[in-house]
């Protein structure tokens, strides 16, 4: 989205099924981090852990946070060697084919059911924008950024990925990316509120 011959600024909004993927397996594994993300709505309780499992833990979450990383900016976060497709997840999980050997045993037995949650999650976000709403949503927020600071806004680029969490909020989860609750980004008056900060910031 740009402004005629002056600063650009480009918002990619979307609820990436990577990412959908990625925070369905962060339940049913278990970890917290990011530690400040709330989890997804509607997927059951995990198991507690058993005492045996504890040896692969710090592995997993080792390796859980690069894949996290390579998951939300691929770009920002390129592996040092090449990544695979991992069996039963589609397109949207790819792991470097070396130290990930305890994170790709973990999450496999819960492909179908990861897949088929961040289906229907990317299905409801697309079913709940219309065309243009992206552009309102975030033209707003700029130009009351402008009238504060007495300024044309700076060029930057920022990804929203709307995500269905228990709570509402906005989190950073990027260099460039950021993360709303899927209500909040409904609510035209209190997504204003929250995503100015955000504008206020980058721009």
């Amino acid at each position: 989205m740009a402004a005629a011959a002056g600063p650009e600024w480009i918002i990619r909004e979307d609820a990436s099924l990577p990412v959908l993927v990625a925070l369905y397996l962060r339940h049913v594994l278990g970890t917290r981090f990011p530690e400040e993300l709330p989890h997804l709505r509607a997927i059951a309780p995990t198991p507690a852990t058993t005492a045996g499992e504890y040896d692969d833990r710090s592995s997993i979450e080792r390796q859980w946070r690069a894949y996290w990383d390579l998951t939300v900016e691929p770009q920002a976060n390129p592996s040092p060697v090449p990544l695979e497709l991992i069996d039963g997840f589609e397109t949207y999980v790819a792991l470097p084919v070396e130290g990930f050997a305890a994170l790709q045993a973990s999450i496999e037995p819960h492909a179908a059911d990861a897949v088929a949650y961040a289906r229907t999650a990317n299905e409801r976000y697309r079913a709940s924008v219309g065309s243009g709403a992206s552009y309102r949503a975030y033209a707003s927020a700029i130009a009351e950024h402008e009238r504060v600071v007495g300024r044309r806004a700076h060029s930057f680029e920022l990804n929203v990925q709307v995500l269905p969490f228990t709570q509402r909020g906005v989190w950073w989860i990027g260099a460039l990316t950021v993360a709303v609750t899927d209500g909040l980004r409904g609510d035209i008056a209190e997504f204003d509120a929250a995503i100015g900060p955000i504008i206020a910031d980058i721009a």
